[in-house]
């Protein structure tokens, strides 16, 4: 009896001891699974990273200019926007919803879908009916040979009403089925008072627009790195019908040689319309898009616009890519710890003379592993005046892997009490 006593006696300890274990093991689990996801603000003080350096992107819509006590632009525009281009805020209008026609700025929207259904380095012969058109014209000969990129440029530069009826009819098959892809390009950018019947713009009751809407479609062509490229170019050759002479083309747009920063981008002109006119400059990081519609001192009124923009607003730097670094625990984890960093830089486009703006960082007390480079862990997020201006995310910088035990946390922990 006592032996047998003895026996039950150190069975009954081994279970005790087991149960106090597990008991401990899930209360600690408990604690751990109370604080994850938790997400705690750190004070930027206490990571790397500083809220006023270096460049980025603007995440988010800026602080409008009604507030700014600056004396507006005097146009001779009938209708007239200025906008900042990254984030389409609105800093000046005049009658910027009337509809009204566009005459060539219309090519703006035409090179936009050449440039999305069309490989800029395929040899285009020149339909017939592309020749011949009234207007501006850089005097095509059917059958002649061009790449769809000269062809671009002379319909940029040149405003040639012949170059955009060639490149229509070669990826629309006809000038109407190319401006229905027009028009379904506007609907996709949400327009709802703009319409297309011709990629170059010549006078159509039905072929219209407003400033404010040219203005969403410009500053959506000038996302388009060879658009961009070729509105900015003030001259170019191109070929003349496969002989030894060249067409020398010069950009109609005056404020690239004119004004500082300007980089594009559209002239236009019909008796009908009137002087049209859009326009693009940056400067300091600062990129502002100018519309004008019927504007007979158009010239003079992009000037008065783009300044004023520029006046009121600057470029300001929040975080380089990297300038944010934070050391943080990884459970189960080959490694310790792994460092977090942003990726993406961040700046913001602000009124001059704004107020500070304050940096608070979201992030979990830990992470589990595994942990993968490029993990989204938390949140840089930036305020003035208690309202968001600009986030950005926090990152795992390089990957984690999980601890692989080869028995497991039951077996390993009954192996302890298994003699």
């Amino acid at each position: 009896m006592p032996k047998k006593f003895f026996r039950s006696s150190r069975g009954l300890y081994k279970t005790v001891v087991i149960v106090i274990i597990v008991l401990c093991f899930a209360s600690l689990l408990l604690i751990i699974s109370s604080s994850f996801g938790k997400n705690e603000e750190v004070n930027a003080s206490q990571v790397q990273g500083d809220a006023d350096s270096s460049s980025g992107s603007t995440l988010f819509p800026f602080i409008s200019a009604e507030d700014v006590s600056v004396s507006t632009p005097q146009v001779s525009a009938r209708s007239a926007i200025l906008i900042e281009a990254e984030t389409g805020s609105v800093i000046w209008s005049k009658n910027p919803d009337q509809r009204l026609p566009m005459a060539s700025t219309t090519k703006i929207m035409t090179a936009l879908v050449a440039l999305e259904n069309c490989d800029v380095s395929k040899t285009v012969q020149v339909a017939e009916e592309a020749t011949g058109i009234e207007g501006s014209s850089i005097y095509l000969y059917p059958n002649e040979k061009l790449t769809m990129e000269e062809l671009l440029y002379a319909m940029l530069l040149e405003s040639a009403n012949d170059a955009a009826a060639a490149i229509a009819i070669e990826i629309g098959g006809d000038i109407q089925t190319f401006s229905e892809m027009m028009n379904q390009k506007a609907n996709k950018l949400g327009l709802e008072n703009t319409h297309f019947t011709n990629p170059h713009g010549l006078d159509d009751e039905e072929h219209y627009t407003t400033a404010r809407e040219l203005a969403i479609i410009a500053a959506e062509a000038m996302r388009n790195p060879m658009f961009k490229t070729i509105v900015s170019t003030y001259k170019k050759t191109i070929p003349l019908n496969d002989t030894e002479g060249v067409r020398l083309l010069i950009n109609h747009n005056k404020l690239l040689k004119a004004y500082e920063g300007s980089c594009g981008i559209k002239t236009g002109y019909t008796k009908k319309s009137g002087r049209c006119l859009v326009s693009s400059a940056e400067r300091d990081g600062v990129k502002l898009i100018a519309v004008t519609l019927n504007a007979p001192n158009d010239w003079s009124d992009h000037k008065q616009m783009l300044d004023f923009g520029f006046s009121l607003y600057e470029s300001r730097t929040l975080c380089e890519s990297g300038g944010f670094s934070y050391t943080m625990p990884v459970i189960s984890g080959l490694e310790e710890y792994v460092i977090l960093e942003n990726r993406t830089p961040v700046s913001i486009i602000l009124p001059r003379g704004s107020g500070e703006i304050e940096c608070t960082v979201e992030l979990p007390n830990f992470v589990w592993a595994d942990v993968t480079a490029g993990d989204k862990i938390g949140t840089l997020i930036y305020s003035l005046d208690g309202q968001v201006v600009a986030e950005c995310d926090i990152i795992a910088k390089y990957s984690v892997e999980k601890i692989t035990y080869k028995k497991s946390l039951w077996q390993r922990l009954f192996s302890c009490f298994a003699q």
